[in-house]
């Protein structure tokens, strides 16, 4: 699911509405100057919501948001859900959600969908975008799972794990955009920093 419009000529600021500073840390590797904004939204989803719907619609709701105080600039926001069953997955709330989360992704294969939304200074979308990636967990122990979950780097992460960081050892194999399963699909969001001339 992708959406373009003509971008604007003017070189304006760059503005990324996200707290997690793994997009920072992925956008920072474009070369590009950039602001950050965090904003404050309701993230839970819908009754029936599908999860790629919900990514897309958490994106659009951030950059929204964050169009009061920065509507002079371009305003770039994600967000990233772990699909699994149908259900919607964010970050666990505790050591049980956790748990129980790292023990549903065992042996399993989840899919990882990132919302990207662009605004152009003003608020009029230049591009929107829902990127996918399959991920294969290979078996876990119980006692990989608690020794993972000791680490801390479960929590404030999207399904309970860190492909890039402690947890890569949990993963068997993907299918699609490694970036995008850390929160930021890079090559799409290169693409419309070039086409908007921020990049």
């Amino acid at each position: 699911m992708s959406e373009r419009t003509p971008p604007v000529s003017e070189r304006s600021s760059l503005v990324l509405v996200s707290a997690s500073p793994r997009r920072r840390w992925l956008l920072a590797k474009l070369g590009v100057a950039f602001e950050v904004l965090s904003v404050d939204i309701d993230e839970r989803s819908r009754p029936g919501e599908p999860p790629i719907d919900f990514a897309q619609r958490m994106a659009d709701e951030k950059a929204a948001a964050a169009l009061p105080s920065r509507g002079d600039a371009w305003l770039l926001a994600a967000d990233t859900v772990v699909a699994v069953d149908g259900a919607s997955w964010g970050k666990p709330r505790d050591e049980n959600e956790a748990t129980s989360m790292l023990a549903t992704l065992s042996g399993r294969r989840h899919t990882v969908y990132t919302g990207v939304t662009l605004l152009q200074p003003g608020g009029t979308p230049a591009a929107r975008t829902v990127t996918a990636t399959d991920v294969c967990f290979r078996m876990l122990s119980a006692a990989e799972i608690r020794a993972y979950i000791a680490t801390g780097e479960p929590f404030d992460r999207a399904g309970a794990y860190a492909i890039q960081g402690e947890g890569a050892h949990l993963i068997d194999r993907l299918d699609g955009s490694y970036t995008n399963v850390i929160g930021l699909p890079l090559p799409e969001v290169a693409q419309w920093l070039r086409e908007s001339r921020i990049l």
